[in-house]
């Protein structure tokens, strides 16, 4: 655990020395508040449900910018051989960058909690689904970061590996949109295996085990995949 620590510390303290870290941020925070203002006035709600509502799909192209250099980048240069000679496990390294990417991703939502903030200075604000929408937001980042560092093992090319991730992330993302155009016996698997369904449920405020256990499964999922995708590579 110690290994996976140092590695998370190492990998967050890198997002923060390249300028790519600072561009992601400046993007999100533009690309969320325009959405976010331009729309809140128009409805006049308290709330924010337009913000939670789009998201998932924000972070299906944000996130994969944030991961797509974890293992491309390193093997692309070599680095990720010497890494392999230190006394640390593949487990420490990939729960360590899974761990860094993760905790970039809760930087980047630090400075959208002034729009909790600003709504609650205006009107009534129900606390519930703000800390369910940001505790979603949590584990759909965790479960893209995943994903994100699947895609990053799968290539050496750092815009390869953002354009695969982001196909992926997307796709999850949408998937409960497209559920008229699947078979009627396999639309409600289609709709669970959908990021955006169990999402949604939680910043609703409605704290349910099966969408917990969801994330969690997309987690492990996405870093065991990497795991066999770099076994195969050694």
């Amino acid at each position: 655990m110690h290994q996976t620590i140092h590695i998370a510390t190492k990998e967050f303290k890198d997002y923060f020395i390249s300028p790519i870290a600072y561009i992601v941020i400046s993007l999100f925070l533009v690309i969320t508040g325009w959405f976010f203002f331009s729309t809140f006035f128009i409805f006049d709600r308290a709330d924010m449900r337009n913000f939670f509502a789009l998201l998932p799909t924000i972070f299906s192209f944000v996130i994969p910018a944030v991961t797509m250099r974890l293992f491309s980048e390193e093997v692309n240069v070599g680095s990720y051989e010497t890494l392999m000679t230190l006394p640390v496990s593949f487990r420490d390294i990939a729960l360590g960058k899974f761990l860094a990417a993760t905790a970039f991703c809760a930087c980047m939502l630090l400075p959208t909690l002034s729009y909790a903030v600003f709504i609650s200075m205006i009107g009534e604000v129900d606390p519930g689904p703000v800390i369910g929408g940001y505790l979603g937001a949590l584990l759909l980042a965790g479960a893209y970061c995943s994903l994100g560092i699947l895609a990053s093992s799968m290539t050496r090319n750092q815009i390869v590996a953002f354009i695969l991730g982001a196909a992926i992330c997307f796709t999850l993302t949408i998937l409960d949109r497209i559920l008229f155009f699947t078979p009627a016996p396999l639309t409600e698997l289609i709709g669970f295996l959908g990021t955006n369904t169990h999402f949604q449920s939680i910043s609703k405020g409605v704290i349910d085990s099966r969408d917990i256990l969801y994330f969690l499964s997309v987690m492990f999922l996405g870093l065991f995949g990497t795991y066999l995708v770099m076994q195969e590579k050694n």
